[in-house]
């Protein structure tokens, strides 16, 4: 098992970094970038709902954390040591809220990306975890806190950018963002960043802790029994999946150049789960496998059936969970089994 798990990180990494920058056009290669975004999501939730049993259906709050810190630093940084985001003056603010003004340092906004989602998701892990709230329950109120959010987003359009969300990025760590080359660089960090996630999770599920958490998922109590607290077992989890999440929506906001609340909401907090359960939550490579083919189908269908995709969405979820409740990834173990 193993060395299948070797051999399909190391295709994968030459799928990314050799093969699509060789035969994909500036713009498909782009694209792929956003799906590499969403897949790096997709490994957080495979560790919280495929070892854990998290159904975290709100992991578009720390995608948004992550993007609007990139975007606010971007905005600042485009406008100069002093200047005033291009939207704020459109607005008449002419001057830079306080909790903006720290994500002008890149170490800040760094830090911000990924110790904010890390704090949010501690708190309410804490919150939940301890009051043993799990399973449906769990999830109905993830997704309330998702929908909640991109309210409280929609209506803040003097700082947030309300509906429009921010968007006219001009560089990235000065690096100016119309070039092709910077282009390409930001992709290689995308996949980069989704390649030593899955070098860290694989960490994990070979680890102490990852058969803790497992235990934990199967027999709680039990585990309870043990003397192990399964609330930090969890949270842990929990809070690796939102740092992920996070990390992607700041990479998100250069590669596709704006970040709104339409795009961390509860639809998309929905793609990110149906994403993992198409392509196995419980294994490896399912869930970023399963990200970025449900990504591509979507943008690739579309294209073709502009008002039908969500039906073929639907359609494949359901067949998926009827028959290969392990999704698609059951279909290479049962081929191994039978050869």
């Amino acid at each position: 098992m193993r060395y299948w798990r070797l051999a399909g990180f190391v295709a994968l990494a030459l799928a990314l970094l050799v093969l699509a920058p060789a035969v994909l056009s500036d713009f498909r290669l782009s694209l792929l970038g956003r799906f590499v975004c969403y897949a790096i999501v997709a490994v957080g939730i495979g560790l919280a709902w495929g070892r854990g049993g998290m159904l975290t259906l709100g992991q578009g709050v720390f995608f948004g954390l992550g993007a609007y810190v990139m975007a606010m630093h971007l905005k600042l940084s485009d406008a100069g040591p002093t200047g005033v985001p291009d939207f704020m003056r459109l607005y008449g603010s002419g001057t830079v809220p306080g909790w903006w003004e720290p994500f002008r340092s890149p170490v800040v906004t760094i830090l911000g990306i990924v110790l904010i989602p890390a704090l949010v998701a501690f708190g309410l892990g804490l919150a939940v975890f301890r009051r043993r709230v799990r399973g449906a329950y769990f999830a109905i109120l993830s997704q309330a806190l998702a929908a909640a959010f991109a309210i409280l987003l929609i209506g803040q359009q003097t700082t947030t950018g309300g509906t429009n969300g921010l968007n006219g990025f001009r560089s990235f760590f000065r690096f100016n963002l119309f070039d092709p080359v910077n282009k390409r660089m930001l992709f290689y960090i995308a996949a980069g960043v989704l390649l030593a996630m899955l070098v860290i999770v694989w960490q994990l599920y070979r680890s102490r802790y990852g058969e803790l958490l497992v235990a934990v998922r199967d027999q709680e109590e039990r585990v309870r029994f043990l003397g192990y607290d399964p609330a930090n077992v969890k949270i842990v989890a929990y809070v690796v999946a939102a740092v992920m999440a996070g990390i992607a929506g700041a990479l998100f906001v250069p590669i596709v150049g704006i970040i709104s609340p339409a795009a961390i909401g509860v639809v998309p907090s929905i793609a990110f789960v149906i994403g993992v359960a198409i392509g196995g939550r419980s294994t490896l490579l399912g869930p970023a496998l399963g990200a970025i083919v449900v990504a591509w189908a979507q943008t690739s269908l579309s294209e073709s059936f502009p008002s039908f995709w969500s039906y073929f969405q639907g359609a494949l979820f359901v067949l998926v969970v009827a028959f290969l409740p392990n999704g698609l990834s059951a279909l290479a173990s049962l081929r191994r089994r039978t050869a």
